[in-house]
């Protein structure tokens, strides 16, 4: 079922899990999650970017979301996010079609600059009701980049922190504490930053690039106050793994439901497996 992202992530902050926001791009990798969340009674995000709505639609994407979650996922809660909103005019869009949280990502703009798209973002979202995620600190990588070794991973300036949630009056924050968007070698959470910006701030904080991070250090992150948990790499991973190993075993394939239901139980195996790791199972 539909639900409001605030409340969810408000839970998980209160009781101390962290919620699973997991990146959809078509109706396949939807079906994946919403099963996974279903099977364990979890809450979770879907969550779209930018260059999704352009591969699919904003229109299709959304209803398809809105469809499994009223449908195949009636049991759980379930809330649609826009993930990495790069401007005013992506995020307005969003809200017009129904996302109940959206992010706008400015982090890679001057401090000041980034505060002035924040703040005109969660002004405008705030009068329709709408949860705004901001970053500080660019977080670095591409969905889908595997193996490699990013040469800088920056890190957010935790003396920005209070100041940047002040001035904007943001909901979450997600912040640069040594992940990266892929699966890199050289990725770790810095936990005495993570508790610096922890101090600052009383804010639900978001984890993104976490499909490369090892599961202890998930765990700890947790403990020290991450509340959600974004997750993308690892879906596009398994899914196109498991179309490409189904393909390989059988290269006469035609049927396209044949095709693409591997893909689907890979992805569901991959969220469940998350979802245990997050803390969230049983917490509809």
């Amino acid at each position: 079922m539909l639900t409001d992202a605030p409340y969810l992530i408000k839970k998980a902050q209160k009781e101390g899990y962290a919620l699973g926001a997991f990146n959809i791009y078509n109706l396949e990798t939807a079906l994946g999650v919403a099963r996974a969340a279903v099977a364990l009674g979890s809450p979770i995000v879907m969550q779209v970017s930018e260059s999704t709505i352009d591969y699919a639609g904003l229109k299709p994407i959304t209803h398809i979301v809105s469809t499994i979650a009223k449908n195949e996922a009636v049991s759980v809660p379930v809330a649609l996010h826009l993930d990495h909103g790069k401007s005013f005019k992506s995020v307005a869009e969003c809200i017009a079609a129904g996302f109940s949280s959206v992010h706008i990502d400015a982090s890679l703009l001057p401090f000041d600059e980034n505060v002035s798209l924040t703040r005109e973002v969660v002004e405008y979202a705030h009068s329709k009701s709408i949860w705004v995620q901001g970053e500080l600190g660019a977080i670095p990588g591409g969905h889908g980049d595997i193996g490699a070794k990013s040469e800088e991973l920056p890190l957010v300036d935790p003396d920005q922190v209070e100041q940047f949630v002040k001035k904007t009056n943001v909901d979450s924050l997600a912040v640069a504490i040594g992940t990266a968007h892929g699966i890199f070698k050289n990725e770790r959470i810095h936990f005495d930053l993570l508790a610096e910006v922890r101090k600052k701030t009383d804010i639900p904080l978001v984890l993104h690039g976490a499909s490369g991070v090892p599961d202890n250090q998930i765990k700890k992150a947790i403990k020290m106050g991450i509340n959600k948990i974004n997750i993308g790499t690892a879906i596009k991973v398994a899914f196109s793994n498991a179309i490409k190993e189904a393909a390989k075993k059988n290269p006469n394939i035609t049927d396209v439901r044949e095709l693409l239901t591997p893909g689907i139980e890979a992805v569901q195996k991959v969220v469940e497996r998350k979802l245990k790791l997050f803390g969230s199972v049983g917490k509809k």
